[in-house]
């Protein structure tokens, strides 16, 4: 295993960046991502439905059923559809596993077998109901629904020492249900210390309508980090230096090795002369990506399930956490085609072994050969997302009105390779949730579950990030929220990551820089490097919700908040039959841990932590 030390780390930092994707040895690959014809659990004509009274069709996406359409406000109404889509996942650990590109992992933890788990289908207003088995030999686990608000079921939110004990191994289950009132593409991972790093994820699609036309659904396209070395040693390694870089990059579970030419490349099929949606997830623990198809655009119409008004370009940074949906014209030749991943700002957001990771896209007709034509690189996105989408479902407040003070600042220091978020860097208790807290009433809660009371009800709460402005050296961030979505009302100027540039928000000048106009909302954005991010969400939503990192190194060093929104409402919401289901779940995982575990918890129990630095917070 490769050790680093500070000095190697920045030195990596400072290298300079190969950004052009070009092909690995090896053959032409095989696996074609073509429409499904059948959902996994029930019939339907392929991903994207037509909707419970069959409006939804290639030239009228933006309908969906009787009263619903593109523009309903799903936050306060969600078609009843009556149908519940049922599912089972496994986790189950396999040792000396060979891998898509041909090398050996000592160890990897699997969804139905499967180092990417089972597209969890359903329509917009369904029900999911998903029994998790845990098969696996010593850990517990908890599965998440990344970017599903959970609206009025924060219980279910699948986060250990938050909103349940760990389902413990060797058999314990657990069901979740919950209802889509969004829709659009997200994905599930286990939020057990690095654990989804080993495998435990999967993607989600939930049917609905979209603001723009298209032929065909591709369906999920999910891309990773790959390590050769397992999440836990690397979670080791990341406490005491910096991370190494990804060993290849996942194509929705294909890749090439970069030197023997093992493995296969990930193959999407295009028809000519048709429009294909493709649902693009990053579900790495450590980069972001820059993606572009060769001599292709995309039209991205949803970002982190807010569908958006049409929006054309060339290539987009996805970051770790973040979700595009993208309309691909096949308006050019038949041929085939790279798409690439390439790594900017400096390797401030990712770096890998495999200089050009690719996928190919194949038109139907064309030969089975690799692409002749490696494109151009596209431009540095300099570790920064797009903040100029428009959400179709309008949301807008008066900048004007925000205060911000230095009695709202939460600091996030660096105490060795540990984050603090207020002086306390986050360590939940798998044994005593947040929500037994809740639950019995007990508001004396404990300082390492680092929480942020909100009250009020449908109130705008704001949050100003600051990353580092004093330190010696800032990373990128991407900020995930639990539970909502968040305006993005402003970010520090954009510039180059490495020039570490200091901004701190200045009120008199700031200011300005404000959109309150139905900005750009999702759930995870990227924060600038030494900059600030200026978000808010409002008080709809009762939960005890974290808001951390999603870089799992930076969140299992404690890089983390709770925000325990109206905690009386959270616990008057909650039905018997969870309540019991709960406190069985925490019986049975108290009759494991400690006493009968044969590893102690050693990290923040979130996931996996590595080199900190300053944040500062504001609300």
């Amino acid at each position: 295993m490769k050790h680093f030390g500070i000095a190697a780390l920045v030195a990596g930092l400072l290298a300079p960046s190969l950004i052009l994707g070009a092909p690995a040895p090896g053959n032409e690959g095989v696996n074609l991502l073509t429409p499904v014809n059948k959902r996994q659990d029930f019939q339907a004509e392929g991903y994207g439905g037509g909707g419970g009274g069959g409006c939804n069709s290639p030239t009228n996406r933006q309908c969906w059923s009787p009263g619903f359409n593109i523009n309903t406000d799903y936050e306060l109404g969600t078609p009843n559809t009556g149908k519940t889509r049922r599912y089972k996942l496994t986790l189950t650990e396999t040792d000396n596993w060979t891998g898509p590109d041909g090398v050996k992992k000592d160890k990897v933890m699997m969804v139905n077998g499967k180092i990417i788990g089972p597209t969890l289908q359903a329509d917009w207003g369904d029900y999911l109901e998903i029994t998790v088995i845990n098969k696996l030999k010593s850990n517990g686990t908890s599965i998440h629904w990344h970017g599903m608000h959970q609206r009025n079921s924060n219980i279910q939110d699948g986060v250990n020492g938050v909103t349940e004990c760990p389902i413990p191994p060797n058999g314990g289950s657990k069901v979740y249900r919950w209802r889509a009132t969004q829709y659009g593409t997200s994905w599930y991972h286990s939020h057990f210390s690095a654990q989804y790093g080993n495998g435990v994820v999967g993607p989600i699609v939930i049917n609905g309508p979209a603001s723009a036309n298209y032929d065909v659904d591709l369906g999920p396209f999910p891309l990773t980090d790959y390590y050769y070395d397992t999440a836990d040693r690397l979670v080791l390694l990341t406490q005491r230096a910096g991370p190494p870089p990804s060993n290849n990059v996942l194509f929705n579970g294909f890749a090439k090795h970069p030197t023997t030419g093992a493995g296969q490349y990930a193959t999407v099929s295009l028809t000519k002369g048709k429009k294909h949606r493709l649902r693009l997830i990053n579900t790495s623990v450590e980069n972001h990506f820059q993606l572009s198809l060769v001599n292709h655009s995309m039209t991205i119409i949803s970002a982190d399930l807010v569908p958006v008004q049409p929006y054309k370009v060339d290539s987009l940074l996805l970051g770790v956490g973040q979700r595009y949906d993208v309309i691909i014209d096949a308006n050019q030749a038949v041929g085939n085609y790279w798409f690439n991943v390439t790594f900017g700002g400096s390797k401030l957001c990712g770096d890998s072994d495999n200089k050009y990771p690719a996928a190919i896209f194949r038109y139907q007709g064309a030969p089975k050969a690799l692409p002749t034509n490696k494109g151009v690189a596209p431009p540095d996105h300099q570790c920064l997302d797009l903040n100029d989408l428009k959400p179709v479902l309008q949301r807008s407040l008066n900048t004007n009105s925000i205060a911000l003070n230095t009695g709202n600042t939460i600091p996030i220091t660096l105490d060795g390779f540990v984050w603090r978020v207020n002086g306390t860097a986050i360590n939940i208790n798998w044994n005593k949730p947040v929500l037994e807290y809740v639950l019995t009433g007990n508001t004396n809660y404990s300082q390492s579950d680092n929480i942020v009371q909100v009250d009020g009800v449908n109130q705008w709460k704001y949050w100003l990030i600051e990353n580092d402005p004093d330190g010696a050296f800032s990373l990128p961030h991407p900020i995930h929220l639990h539970g909502h979505d968040f305006l993005i009302l402003g970010r520090s100027p954009d510039v180059t990551a490495i020039s570490q540039t200091r901004y701190v928000f200045d009120p008199a000048v700031d200011m300005a820089r404000l959109n309150g106009n139905n900005p750009t909302r999702r759930d995870t954005a990227m924060l600038p490097a030494k900059g600030w991010l200026l978000i808010a969400f409002r008080t709809d939503n009762p939960g005890s919700w974290l808001m951390h990192c999603h870089i799992a190194w930076h969140v299992s060093g404690g890089l983390s908040n709770q925000f325990l929104e109206r905690a009386q409402d959270l616990r008057n919401s909650i039905s018997p039959a969870d309540k019991k289901a709960f406190n069985d779940n925490c019986e049975a995982w108290r009759a494991y841990f400690p006493d009968n575990a044969p590893f102690p918890k050693d990290d923040s129990g979130l996931r996996s932590g590595v080199k900190a630095r300053e944040v500062k917070m504001k609300w």
